[in-house]
C-alpha cells in the first residue's frame, strides 16, 4: 500500500450515512425542482418535454451515475480530498489536473452567487410570510436582498470553518426539512389528482411518461437534459470530503452512489406529482406557463394547500425548503471547494498557505476563509452589474459540469488502463462505464457550447439578446471562465513551477495499482 501525507483535516468524523447527507443537500433538491423542472417541461417560449419531463429526469441520471462509479473507483485508489484535481494530474499531468481543479473552483463560486442570491431573498420573503410585511417589501430592493445574501456567506463560511462535524450535523437538519415537505408536496398532489379533487388541467400519471419516444433528440431531449444535468450536481461533495471519512477508500464512494439514487427517486416522485397536478399548459398554475418557470411551488401551492390555516402553514414549510436547500448547498459548495484548494495549496498547485488547518477545528481555515471572500466579491460585484449577466453565469455552470465531471470519466479509464483487463468487473467499472459517462458529457460540453454561443439563447425582459462581443453571453462567461483560469495557471506556474515540474505531485505509476495497492492519507 502506497501512503502519501495526511492534510490534517479530522479524520474518522464521517460515516455512510453522513457521507449520503452531505451528498444529498449538495444537490439542493427543494431548490433545483422549484427553479429548474419548469424550464424542462417547457421554454423558449413553448413546450418542451411536456409530459415527458420524467423521462428527461431519467435520461440525465445515466451520465451521472456513470461518472459516479469513476469517482468511487478513483476513490478507492487515491482518496484525496482534490478528487478531479488530483485524479486527472496523476493521469493526464499537471496542466489537464490544474484546470479539472480550476473547473470546480469557478464552478462553485459563480453559482455561490445564484445561492447568494436566493437565500437573501427567500429569507426575506420567508419573514414577510410571517406578517412581517415591511421586511417582504424589502425583497424588491437590490441593496438589502444582496445584504442578506451576503449575510448566508458570512454564517454559512463561518460554520464550515467550525469543522466537518458542526457542518454536517447542520446538513441533517436542512435536508430533513426539504425531504419531508418534498414528499408532503408530492403525496397531496397525487392524491388530489387521483381522487378527481384537483382543478381540470390535472392528468393522470401514465407509464408513457417515462419513455421518450416520439421526442425529437436535438429540439427536446437535448436541450431538457442539458437543464437537468444542473438538477444532479453536487454529489461529488461526498467524496470530496473522503480525508474526513470512516473508511476514505470506500465509505465516500458509496456515499455518493447512493445519493444520486435517492436523488433520482426524489425527482422523479415530485415530477411526475407535479405534472399530475399542475400539467402543462401553458395557463394557470400550469408547468408549461414560462411565469411560474422561476418557482414552480410558489406557482402550484397555494392551490395544492389552499388559503386556511394548515394551507398557510404549508406554503410557509414549501418556502423553508426553498431556503434551507439553499442554504445547504451553500455550505457543501464552501466544504468542497475549499477541500479542493486545499489540496492544491499541498501539492503546491496553488499558495502552500491554503493548506493550512485549524489546530482545534482541524478545517481548512485559509481555503474556507479565502472561498467565502471570493463569494462575497463576486456576488455583490455581479449583483451590482444586473441580473442579465449573473443569469449568463449561472447558465454557464453547466459547461464548467460537464467538464470536470467528464475529464474524471476519462481519467478513471485511463489511470487503470492497464488492469482494466484483468477481470469483467474491472472492464465494466474501470474502463467502459467511466468512459462512456465521460464522452454523455462531452457530447453534452460540445452541445452547450453551440447552443448558448447563439446571440438567442438568452433575453433580457424586454426580448433582446444578452451577448458578449457578439456571442451568447453563457457561451462567452463559459469560454472567459477558462481562460481566466489558464492566465491564473500559467501566472502560478511562473512563480512556483514545482507542481507543473512534477517536484511536488508525481505522475502515478499504473503498476502501483496493478497489485491491488491503492493510496491512502497517512495517520489514519
Amino acid at each position: 500500500m502506497t501512503t502519501v501525507k495526511s492534510k490534517g483535516l479530522r479524520g474518522g468524523a464521517l460515516g455512510l450515512i453522513s457521507g449520503v447527507v452531505v451528498g444529498l443537500a449538495s444537490m439542493a433538491p427543494a431548490y433545483s425542482l422549484a427553479a429548474t423542472l419548469g424550464l424542462i417541461v417547457a421554454s423558449g417560449g413553448g413546450q418542451l418535454a411536456g409530459v415527458k419531463a420524467p423521462a428527461v429526469i431519467l435520461i440525465s441520471f445515466v451520465p451521472m451515475y456513470l461518472i459516479a462509479i469513476a469517482y468511487r473507483e478513483l476513490n478507492k485508489a487515491e482518496p484525496d480530498c482534490g478528487t478531479t484535481f488530483t485524479w486527472a494530474s496523476r493521469a493526464f499531468g499537471p496542466i489537464v489536473g490544474w484546470l479539472g481543479g480550476w473547473g470546480i473552483i469557478a464552478a462553485e463560486v459563480i453559482v455561490m452567487a445564484n445561492l447568494a442570491a436566493i437565500t437573501g431573498a427567500y429569507s426575506l420573503r420567508f419573514v414577510g410570510d410571517l406578517d412581517r410585511h415591511s421586511l417582504a417589501d424589502l425583497v424588491n430592493s437590490r441593496f438589502w436582498s444582496t445584504v442578506a445574501g451576503v449575510f448566508w456567506i458570512v454564517m454559512m463560511t463561518y460554520i464550515c470553518d467550525r469543522g466537518i462535524e458542526v457542518s454536517a450535523r447542520l446538513l441533517y437538519l436542512l435536508l430533513s426539512v426539504q425531504i419531508v415537505v418534498l414528499i408532503v408536496f408530492s403525496v397531496v398532489a397525487l392524491v388530489k389528482t387521483f381522487s378527481h379533487t384537483a382543478q381540470g388541467f390535472s392528468v393522470h400519471p401514465s407509464l408513457s411518461w417515462f419513455w421518450p419516444g416520439d421526442v425529437d433528440f436535438g429540439t427536446i431531449i437535448a436541450p431538457a437534459v442539458l437543464m437537468a444535468i444542473f438538477m444532479y450536481w453536487g454529489w461529488d461533495t461526498a467524496v470530496a470530503c473522503n480525508e474526513e471519512s470512516d473508511d476514505p477508500s470506500h465509505t465516500p464512494g458509496r456515499a455518493a452512489i447512493i445519493s444520486t439514487f435517492l436523488l433520482l427517486a426524489t425527482y422523479t416522485l415530485v415530477t411526475v406529482s407535479a405534472v399530475a397536478f399542475a400539467g402543462v399548459g401553458t395557463q394557470g398554475i400550469g408547468l408549461g406557463n414560462l411565469h411560474n418557470s422561476k418557482d414552480i411551488f410558489a406557482s402550484i401551492g397555494p392551490e395544492l394547500f389552499g388559503n386556511g390555516v394548515l394551507g398557510k402553514v404549508a406554503l410557509l414549510l414549501l418556502a423553508a425548503s426553498i431556503l434551507t436547500s439553499a442554504l445547504a448547498s451553500m455550505q457543501t459548495t464552501i466544504l468542497k471547494t475549499a477541500r479542493t484548494t486545499l489540496s492544491m495549496g499541498a501539492y503546491r498547485a496553488l499558495p502552500d498557505s491554503f493548506a493550512r488547518i485549524h489546530r482545534r477545528y482541524r478545517s481548512p481555515t485559509t481555503s474556507t476563509i479565502t472561498v467565502g471572500m471570493v463569494s462575497i466579491l463576486f456576488y455583490v460585484l455581479f449583483s451590482l452589474v444586473g441580473e442579465n449577466l449573473l443569469s449568463a453565469l449561472i447558465g454557464s455552470v453547466g459547461l464548467m459540469i460537464a467538464f470536470y465531471y467528464g475529464l474524471t470519466g476519462f481519467a478513471c479509464t485511463w489511470y487503470y488502463r492497464n488492469t482494466v483487463t484483468r477481470s469483467v468487473r474491472d472492464f465494466m467499472m474501470r474502463g467502459l462505464l467511466p468512459s462512456l459517462g465521460g464522452i454523455c458529457l462531452l457530447l453534452v460540453l460540445v452541445y452547450g457550447l453551440i447552443q448558448y454561443a447563439k446571440p438567442e439563447w438568452l433575453t433580457d425582459d424586454n426580448g433582446h439578446d444578452i451577448t458578449i462581443l457578439g456571442f451568447g453571453a453563457v457561451a462567452a462567461v463559459g469560454i472567459g471562465a477558462t481562460a481566466l483560469g489558464a492566465i491564473l495557471m500559467v501566472f502560478w506556474w511562473t512563480m512556483a513551477p514545482g507542481f507543473f515540474l512534477g517536484h511536488t505531485m508525481t505522475r502515478e505509476p499504473t503498476a502501483a495499482i496493478s497489485d491491488g495497492d491503492v493510496v491512502r492519507p497517512a495517520g489514519r
